[in-house]
């Protein structure tokens, strides 16, 4: 099944008025292990985020999607993550908790707390903070790599890559016993490319 691997790359398309991504599974270091098994879309200035995962560049085929729970939330923000009709989990971003380390938390479809995705580096995410006041902070590349942990213990990672349009590599194998769905992580990374103020 396409979603089997352990290993994808993250790469984001330049598009006028929408983001979009492009999920391709790893073989060995970087080499594809076959074609991209989803195409991703966002469209800019959206009320309430609808993210759709596309199995073709033609977006004929939906295989899973993103989707606010509400316009606002205060203090954080929570995601359903649907394959048709079947939630299949969520992703929740607490704002206090997230202050000094971006945190996210992803859960499976019963509300019941699967993994927790986290900044790698405080004194990373703490500089990143402070330069995103000072103009065209934005331009100056900064590691955004995160870990997932399963009960404390780390499982995976998410490594940004430094190049002219987003990518990042998402590593589970560490997740031997399969408890995070790769269909989440995926999605994950799409959510901290597109949905946070980074």
């Amino acid at each position: 099944m396409e979603f089997d691997y352990d290993r994808f790359l993250v790469d984001q398309l330049v598009r006028p008025m929408a983001n979009l991504y492009r999920v391709t599974p790893l073989a060995v270091g970087e080499a594809p292990a076959g074609p991209p098994v989803a195409y991703v879309r966002q469209k800019r200035m959206a009320i309430k985020e609808d993210i759709r995962f596309y199995a073709d560049e033609g977006e004929t085929r939906e295989v899973f999607r993103i989707k606010a729970r509400s316009i606002l939330d205060v203090g954080s923000s929570r995601y359903d993550v649907f394959a048709g009709e079947e939630r299949i989990g969520f992703l929740w971003h607490k704002f206090r908790e997230s202050l000094l380390r971006t945190t996210w938390h992803v859960g499976g479809p019963d509300e019941a707390e699967v993994a927790i995705a986290r900044e790698r580096s405080q004194v990373g995410a703490i500089v990143r903070r402070v330069i995103d006041f000072v103009p065209y902070g934005e331009m100056v590349p900064i590691p955004y790599n995160f870990d997932f942990l399963v009960e404390g213990r780390v499982v995976g990672a998410m490594d940004r890559k430094f190049k002219l349009r987003d990518q990042y590599l998402l590593d589970l194998s560490g997740d031997t016993d399969r408890r995070i769905d790769r269909r989440l992580v995926i999605a994950l990374a799409v959510a901290l490319d597109a949905l946070q103020n980074r």
